[in-house]
């Protein structure tokens, strides 16, 4: 169960870390995104976000080996990826490279759900 978890928060970690690219620019962000970024208040936030996402990516990996920081990595990879997945389905209309990271993201979240209920059971399974 061990290794399940710490394979799973793995590859979320990785999903997560992957836009880290975006950091480097307005080019960068259009390859990840399929969309001119060119405004610089846009390039600034996107930007942003991308670092975002590597910390959380960071806080995911760290967790593999860390089973005391995997609760909290579990929920805040839920959180940030059921969201982006909700807004995504509530505004609609997005192109062919945001719907692969929606399709990632849904990858995310049957992972950490996996996750979750393998932090449970093996919570059950020694009474704390």
């Amino acid at each position: 169960m061990r290794y399940a978890i710490s394979a799973l928060l793995g590859l979320v970690g990785i999903i997560h870390v992957i836009p880290i690219s975006g950091v480097l620019g307005s080019a960068a962000l259009t390859r990840l995104y399929g969309i001119p970024i060119d405004d610089p208040s846009l390039v600034v936030l996107m930007r942003h976000r991308a670092v975002m996402f590597a910390l959380l990516g960071a806080l995911l990996l760290g967790a593999a080996w860390r089973p005391d920081w995997q609760v909290a990595a579990t929920v805040t990879g839920l959180v940030s990826t059921a969201s982006f997945v909700v807004l995504a389905w509530h505004t609609g209309g997005y192109n062919a490279a945001v719907a692969r990271v929606v399709l990632a993201d849904w990858i995310a979240i049957a992972a950490l759900l996996v996750v979750a209920l393998l932090l449970w059971m093996q919570g059950r399974h020694t009474g704390s």
